[in-house]
């Protein structure tokens, strides 16, 4: 059998000198949608979105991703990059999609996701019929990133606006800014319930050296009024995209349907 290729497509969202141009790679199908939010410094052409679109391809399921100002083929400058700014641009590619949607949001995206959620049922729009989060960072600027400073880091911080760290994933450090520090403060969830009015399905690796399964655990314990799940891989590390970290992905996907 035989299925098309996704379609490219770019908008822009923002205004006036903020207005930056986002790719969205989106495969028509039927509802429920699966709809793709990365992490930090992470692309569409990962191997955990591909493994979502094959899957969507697969079940004859509409599958919608894009890249996030300054990552990938997206414009905009990473550097200006807040959750502020991600989220919007993840509100405004979700409003293309129709029907009911599953959400998998790894990382960061895991906050992003959870942040759409939230914005969804304020407006009384209950498309979600699932979320999947792989390794999530909910508040990651305050949880995870803050308190690893170093105390010259935070000088650095302070001094320079922004911290360049060392990257297992990539050869160019990783740059942390100020401004995505102090965004993150409007947009932090732990210290209430979070409501995302659909399951949710967590899939944590024991040996993650980003997000360490505590802080999933902590997740857990603020979902308070939806059904959730946690599977802990006890081998997995942050990534799990080895093969049969694919397979329980989408064991939790097709769960959902």
């Amino acid at each position: 059998m035989t299925h098309a290729e996704p379609l490219h497509a770019t908008i822009s969202v923002g205004e006036g000198s903020a207005a930056r141009p986002i790719a969205i790679m989106e495969r028509s199908g039927n509802g429920p949608g699966l709809f793709w939010l990365g992490g930090f410094r992470s692309d569409m052409m990962g191997s955990k979105a591909l493994a979502l679109d094959a899957l969507g391809a697969e079940q004859g399921l509409a599958v919608t991703r894009f890249d996030y100002s300054g990552h990938g083929v997206s414009g905009g400058d990473f550097n200006q990059g807040t959750i502020s700014r991600w989220l919007e641009e993840a509100e405004a590619v979700f409003a293309r999609t129709k029907g009911p949607q599953i959400v998998v949001g790894s990382s960061m995206g895991g906050w992003i996701a959870l942040l759409l959620a939230r914005a969804l049922l304020r407006r009384n729009e209950r498309r979600l019929k699932g979320i999947v989060l792989i390794a999530p960072a909910p508040d990651m600027t305050h949880e995870l990133m803050l308190p690893d400073f170093t105390p010259t880091e935070h000088e650095a911080l302070q001094n320079n606006g922004y911290v360049e760290q060392p990257s297992q994933y990539s050869d160019e450090p990783y740059r942390i800014n100020r401004a995505l520090i102090e965004d993150g403060k409007h947009h932090l969830l732990f210290g209430n319930v979070i409501e995302t009015g659909c399951p949710v399905t967590i899939l944590q690796g024991g040996k993650d050296p980003d997000v360490p399964q505590a802080h999933a655990i902590k997740l857990v314990t603020h979902i308070l009024h939806d059904p959730v799940t946690l599977t802990l891989i006890p081998d997995g590390d942050h990534r799990l995209s080895r093969d049969e970290d694919l397979v329980r992905l989408r064991a939790a996907v097709l769960a959902l349907l």
